[in-house]
């Protein structure tokens, strides 16, 4: 994955969120449900690493401002 920058942990309630599953629908539900919480950057890419189990993708999340209403 790419590298955490400063940018993205610069203040308190900025957060990056690694997750990992056994499948990518998996992911993507939970990747849903804290876009459901907070202002997040939305569902990512899903990525599967040669040699470890499981896929993986990243989630931005500003946990001082709420989701935006549907």
């Amino acid at each position: 994955m790419e590298p955490i920058h400063a940018q993205h942990v610069g203040e308190p309630s900025l957060v990056v969120l690694d997750i990992t599953a056994a499948d990518e629908a998996t992911v993507h539900a939970v990747m849903a449900a804290l876009e459901l919480q907070w202002a997040t950057s939305g569902i990512g890419p899903v990525r599967r690493d040669p040699g470890k189990p499981g896929v993986s993708a990243r989630v931005y999340a500003d946990t001082r401002r709420p989701a935006t209403p549907a």
